[in-house]
């Protein structure tokens, strides 16, 4: 039985705010950020165990050309994305998604 991957209505914010930031800066700057949060998505749901864990259970999968990390909690179940943040970002906010 393979785990579903849930991205929490947070996280999903997170991904917007930076697309829409990186597609003011530069045209398509924001579509090629959803694409390589896409291809790591796609990476968590297929082995979820491959990444480090950053914070209690919470793991952490980093983008690709951004300085952007996934955080994620995995179980048995489900693979609930809690965050999306750049790397220099307090982790405080995320970790405060987890607790």
């Amino acid at each position: 039985m393979s785990q579903r991957l849930v991205v929490h209505s947070a996280a999903e914010a997170d991904i917007a705010q930076a697309a829409l930031w990186y597609g003011q800066r530069a045209p398509g700057l924001g579509s090629e950020f959803l694409r390589a949060v896409d291809v790591v998505l796609a990476e968590i749901a297929r082995t979820p165990e491959r990444f480090p864990v950053v914070h209690h259970t919470c793991r952490r999968a980093l983008l690709r050309r951004f300085p952007y990390g996934i955080y994620f909690v995995s179980t048995a179940e489900l693979i609930g994305v809690v965050a999306c943040m750049h790397a220099r970002r307090n982790p405080r906010r995320w970790q405060e998604r987890v607790e």
